[in-house]
């Protein structure tokens, strides 16, 4: 798949008790400031492969699969589900950047990425120097106005914390059934707005008995761990860097929650964003409009 991303590395970075792959173009961006993105489930960094090109021109990318999911490692868990929690995952990531020579950068994620990318800016606020959500609201908002309508929109979120094996199992028997009906019934135009050759590489990966266990113990961890993170965190910390979040009018989260009131509640400063045509994908459903306002917030001010 070079093809795709001109000009990017792809590499492993071992970073504490993971090794994560990675994309990027640091070899031809010295001087440009620099941007992570990440990606949501059940995607890999793959996602990205639209933006990225036009991205490169004026940044220095870093483009990382998140622990459990693409190509980076799976670490065991255990009944706590540390291991996949956000706290972890985010510290992984910030670890990952200061590898490569960055201390301060901008952020841009995608569904899990998001949630994982919230966490960042929590947790390490010296790091995330701007920062964008792609199509969620925070996970404690969520979880805490769940009614009949989210928890038949979002049964993924339900199911997936069921204990183990139980949707390992029921996944692993099609996991290229399971990715495509995910795939499917989020976006605008099911399957059609996805490169041939990206979802090839979701069928890959979630053909891997470890990714769809590490993918439920992402989930186990959401609405576990993760919730105490940021019920500690509800009254006492707040995303202090500018913060755009970008949402799919067709979407789940459009319908059901308010994305700028809701960030507003997690955040110091003003929020901007607004809704974008399609649905929950948006880097592959609108990547030209995507790229320009990723240009237009992350640019140097």
């Amino acid at each position: 798949m070079s093809d795709w991303f001109e000009g990017f590395v792809q590499e492993r970075r071992r970073v504490g008790d993971v090794s994560l792959n990675l994309r990027h173009n640091l070899a031809d961006a010295a001087g440009r400031p620099p941007l992570l993105l990440l990606h949501g489930f059940p995607q890999t960094h793959v996602m990205w492969h639209r933006v990225a090109p036009v991205l490169a021109r004026d940044f220095a990318l870093v483009l990382p699969d998140l622990r459990g999911y693409g190509d980076s490692d799976k670490p065991a868990s255990d009944a706590t589900h540390a291991a996949y929690s956000k706290r972890t995952t985010a510290a992984d990531i910030v670890a990952l950047m200061r590898v490569l020579g960055f201390e301060r950068f901008a952020v841009c994620g995608h569904d899990r990425g998001g949630r994982v990318a919230h966490r960042m800016a929590l947790d390490h606020p010296r790091s995330v120097e701007r920062l964008m959500l792609l199509d969620i609201s925070p996970t404690l908002t969520m979880y805490e106005r769940t009614d009949m309508e989210f928890a038949r929109a979002y049964y993924h979120w339900f199911f997936l914390i069921q204990p183990e094996p139980l949707p390992e199992r029921l996944i692993g028997a099609d996991p290229v059934f399971y990715l495509r009906k995910k795939l499917g019934g989020w976006g605008s135009h099911g399957l059609e707005v996805f490169d041939p050759r990206a979802l090839a590489e979701y069928e890959r990966c979630i053909s891997d008995p470890a990714a769809i266990h590490a993918m439920c113990e992402d989930y186990r961890a959401a609405a576990s761990i993760d919730l105490g993170h940021d019920r500690a965190d509800a009254d006492v910390a707040r995303i202090s860097c500018p913060l755009r979040v970008l949402w799919g009018e067709r979407g789940v989260v459009n319908r059901l929650f308010a994305p700028i009131a809701d960030w507003q509640a997690r955040a110091s400063g003003l929020v901007g964003g607004r809704s974008t045509p399609g649905g929950h994908y948006i880097a592959e459903e609108t990547p030209e409009l995507l790229a320009t306002e990723m240009l237009s917030f992350f640019s140097p001010q």
